[in-house]
């Protein structure tokens, strides 16, 4: 019972995770899984975790390193959204679930969207965090690992950039100081050459130049039997808020919550308010079961 830190093998490859087993499960067996983002791991969502345990929820909560992230060993060659995906969809299925309540972080958040189409009879609910994949902007900072040379300069980058955010960290309290070192923690894991390799890999197969490469706006229509949840916060500088608010407008009966003064980790700025707001939404929702046929129906909606 309570956290422990696991590991699986998928297709001989390790995936590391955290995993918050009840001591008195309730009724909903659905598993909440949270996906970390870009350069992130599962340790972002410790202070949430710390939470669930503090409570005594009784709902079983896994958070995956997602493959070349943390405790998993990097994929054979394929760092696409969709690959990402189907990692998430065997360990669930692995622990012997048919249904899950997806959490997805920035770069964690197109994992579930992605994960929401490829899967729809898998995907019970859907909370979005601060997530890629509904809109062309995201911080230059990460545009630019298009650039050529990015990973032989990113040691350099993240030098320097890691001795800026600490020089900020003395003048700096409550949320602001919890998002700044998590920043640095983001920061810190790009010292490990196969992280490095990893963060490239990924931001060149979802991110471009310009702008991200997909939207998934064009298909959110398709969540509408979804429980769906957008959280953001107000002062997000990597993906802007208004993100959040489009993509409300465009899953129909979606639920938007917007931490007030908050950049973009707001499930570590506030992780007591996140509680409340995710724990409301499953208490209130129930787990879709996707009929797979009505479905195929609406795929041709103009």
């Amino acid at each position: 019972m309570g956290i422990s830190a696991r590991e699986a093998t998928l297709h001989g490859r390790r995936v590391g995770f955290l995993h918050y087993t009840p001591a008195d499960p309730g009724a909903d067996t659905d598993p909440v899984v949270l996906l970390h983002g870009l350069a992130g791991t599962n340790a972002t969502w410790k202070p949430f975790l710390a939470e669930v345990e503090r409570r005594g929820a009784d709902r079983e909560v896994i958070a995956i390193d997602l493959p070349g992230h943390g405790r998993s060993e990097p994929p054979n060659g394929d760092y696409s959204i969709g690959s990402y995906a189907n990692t998430v969809r065997d360990l669930v299925v692995l622990l012997g679930h048919k249904h899950t309540t997806l959490v997805g972080h920035s770069l964690g958040g197109g994992v579930a969207l992605q994960f929401s189409y490829q899967f729809p009879h898998m995907c019970g609910r859907l909370v979005l965090v601060d997530s890629g994949g509904l809109g062309p902007e995201v911080t230059a900072a990460i545009r630019a690992a298009n650039l050529p040379g990015t990973s032989l300069a990113l040691p350099l980058i993240v030098n320097r950039a890691t001795v800026s955010v600490a020089r900020t960290l003395a003048g700096l309290s409550g949320h602001k100081r919890v998002e700044a070192l998590e920043v640095v923690a983001h920061f810190a894991t790009l010292a490990d050459r196969a992280a490095r390799e990893s963060f490239v890999r990924t931001v060149r197969a979802s991110v471009g130049l310009l702008r991200q490469r997909a939207s998934a706006s064009d298909r959110l229509y398709l969540a509408e039997e979804v429980p769906s949840l957008l959280v953001w916060g107000s002062r997000d500088r990597i993906i802007p808020v208004k993100h959040g608010h489009q993509a409300a407008e465009l899953i129909p009966g979606a639920r938007l919550a917007v931490l007030d003064g908050v950049g973009h980790f707001p499930h570590v700025a506030r992780p007591d308010w996140f509680a409340d707001v995710l724990w409301d939404f499953l208490d209130t929702t129930k787990g879709a079961r996707i009929d797979i046929e009505r479905l195929a129906e609406r795929l041709t909606v103009a």
